[in-house]
């Protein structure tokens, strides 16, 4: 898959890898957010596409570029089981959830890389990237205990790690959220911890300006109207503990 621009003015690009898992892997997106000549690497996935994401992301930076960050939303191999790889072939450092510090490194992550990951506190931060502030948000129990999203104000797009998270899907853009349940609601029902962790984040959320919401997985939400028309669908959610019988 070749990389796609979501939003460019030239200073500001946000760049979606698209899909580079195949065969039983779920699918999975990678995303870019460049700055100037600062780039921050979303949810860089595993060891299986680790060598085509690496090579389309330093195709994408060119010479002019770096890679600064690595964020980590949360300790699912399909985020950070080819973190090594990514600490040892680049100068990034990697923001990781505090909480999950202590339990990454045994994806095989070697002591010089493991010196160059810092905690996200739970209440999240913001990072600098470029001289551009990027919000950390967190996302708890969403369904990870120590899990963030990454909120881009320049380019107005929210990603949304597993929230949102489609599978089965041929396009990459929502086209109408009633007929898009059906590759959503399952995962929402089986993955998210609780009704009142969703309505706690869409109260975040809400107060954002947001054009583009972009899953980890599946398709986006494009526009205000179909991201409202998500969170109102999230607000009032059953799913996780929600549905233990009793």
């Amino acid at each position: 898959m070749a990389s796609i621009n979501l939003f460019d003015t030239g200073n500001h690009k946000n760049v979606l890898l698209e899909d580079f898992s195949g065969g039983l892997a779920v699918q999975a997106n990678q995303h870019l957010v460049i700055h100037g000549a600062n780039a921050m690497l979303l949810d860089p996935g595993g060891h299986k596409v680790y060598n085509r994401v690496l090579s389309e992301t330093l195709s994408v930076l060119g010479p002019h570029a770096k890679l600064r960050y690595l964020f980590l939303s949360h300790q699912d191999p399909d985020i950070v089981a080819a973190a090594n790889g990514w600490l040892m072939a680049t100068d990034a450092k990697a923001l990781a959830p505090s909480l999950w510090i202590r339990f990454i490194p045994h994806f095989g992550i070697v002591d010089y890389a493991v010196k160059r990951m810092s905690g996200i506190p739970d209440e999240g931060m913001t990072v600098m990237l470029g001289g551009q502030p990027i919000e950390i948000i967190p996302a708890h129990y969403l369904h990870s205990p120590g899990n963030y999203h990454v909120y881009d104000p320049v380019a107005k797009i929210l990603y949304s790690g597993d929230i949102g998270a489609s599978v089965g899907i041929e396009y990459a853009d929502v086209p109408n959220f009633a007929d898009h349940l059906k590759y959503t609601e399952g995962f929402h029902r089986r993955y998210m911890a609780s009704n009142r962790a969703l309505r706690e984040w869409v109260g975040r959320v809400r107060k954002l300006d947001i054009e583009i919401m972009a899953p980890q997985h599946g398709a986006q939400y494009r526009g205000k109207a179909m991201v409202a028309e998500f969170l109102a669908w999230a607000e009032q959610l059953a799913c996780g503990v929600d549905l233990i019988p009793g």
